[in-house]
């Protein structure tokens, strides 16, 4: 597998605080709960969170999917539950990538059978290009359109989530380029 760098750790960084401040903005007067899906949401979470200027509670919630495969075996389970209690609560699921959306859409059915007052989604990635639910991304760092990205949380088979920036994962077959998407 070879990786060509899509945003250096400034870019993301850059993004991230972007993000704290338009979320700070609107949620102003109001104590949401953010609630991470694990495991490659970790690195964005905590720098998200660590940029916010209101009060806010956090949570967790673990979801599978992909296994070791780069692409969703559309079978979603939940592995590890949220346990705060999210009735009349603002909720904002915070995601690292947004592939197909099925999980994201799983996990927001989830949080709203909880009760919640409101959910909006914030993701680092929004990656269009093989999207099969409609899910709406309120908040969101970078758009792509394809490529398989690793890196800052993001994994392919457990691997490259602590590389500081985020890359295009590509195979190389032949002396040509294919790309892992």
């Amino acid at each position: 597998m070879h990786r060509r760098i899509l945003f250096s750790k400034e870019q993301i960084d850059k993004r991230v605080n972007e993000l704290a401040l338009e979320i700070s903005r609107d949620y102003q007067g109001v104590e949401p709960v953010f609630v991470g899906l694990l495991k490659g949401v970790i690195f964005f979470f905590s720098d998200l969170l660590r940029a916010i200027s209101i009060p806010a509670r956090i949570d967790f919630i673990r979801a599978e999917s992909y296994g070791n495969s780069m692409e969703s075996s559309g079978n979603i389970r939940i592995t590890k539950d949220v346990e705060v209690d999210l009735r009349s609560k603002h909720v904002i699921v915070v995601d690292d990538i947004v592939d197909t959306g099925l999980t994201l859409s799983h996990i927001v059915d989830v949080v709203r059978s909880r009760g919640a007052e409101t959910i909006k989604v914030c993701a680092l990635i929004d990656k269009m290009e093989r999207r099969t639910s409609n899910i709406n991304i309120d908040y969101w760092g970078f758009r792509i359109e394809k490529g398989f990205v690793v890196g800052y949380g993001l994994d392919y088979a457990e691997k490259f989530r602590c590389l500081p920036d985020i890359y295009v994962l590509e195979e190389k077959v032949n002396n040509d380029t294919v790309k892992g998407d």
